[in-house]
């Protein structure tokens, strides 16, 4: 137990083989970065429920228009801003809750937006994949011809909402405070 200069005692745990970065232990509690694993396993259960679904449903569908997955790079473009603009201040130390800083509850709002639009990514990623594995295995279909190229760029849009999601979560990080390996004592 170390006392962390307000008062309050912490626990402290030496550094592991990474060094003392919070995040590291998984006991601790808060929020971890969002792992790409779990997104994934979220896109592969919906891409096999959408291509059951597909499957049984797809001739009382209606066309699908080309520009179909177009918010999800309207909602990518938005992100990728706020990433430059929050990674701007977290690097200049500007987060605070005066009027020209980052505030911590606007910190933390991007941080929930970040994660939130990485789980529908992999969800409208799931569908995307679900809906062009059912109409590339379709050779003899126009409506599937039809269909095709709108699943694909409804699939580089989920895509690019992941990574740009994903990046949005990194920048809200903040940096490592330099008395960390100075506060670190005996594991308890």
């Amino acid at each position: 137990m170390v006392d962390d200069g307000a008062g309050c005692l912490v626990t402290t745990r030496g550094p592991g083989p990474r060094g003392n970065r919070r995040g590291d232990d998984p006991d601790e509690p808060g929020l971890k970065p969002t792992r790409v694993r779990d997104l994934l396993g979220v896109a592969a259960v919906v891409a096999v429920v959408v291509w059951l679904l597909v499957r049984v449903s797809y001739g009382e569908l209606p066309p699908l228009p080309l520009l179909a997955g177009l918010i999800l790079y309207v909602l990518a473009a938005l992100e990728v801003v706020i990433a430059f603009v929050v990674r701007s201040r977290v690097a200049r130390a500007q987060v605070g809750s005066s009027r020209e800083q980052l505030h911590p509850i606007t910190a933390a709002r991007v941080l929930a937006l970040a994660k939130s639009s990485a789980l529908l990514a992999a969800l409208a990623l799931g569908v995307w994949v679900g809906l062009l594995a059912y109409l590339l295995a379709q050779n003899d279909s126009s409506a599937a011809d039809h269909d095709t190229p709108s699943a694909v760029v409804g699939l580089i849009g989920a895509v690019a909402l992941g990574a740009a999601a994903l990046w949005l979560e990194y920048c809200c990080r903040t940096p490592d405070d330099p008395t960390d390996a100075g506060v670190s004592g005996p594991a308890v």
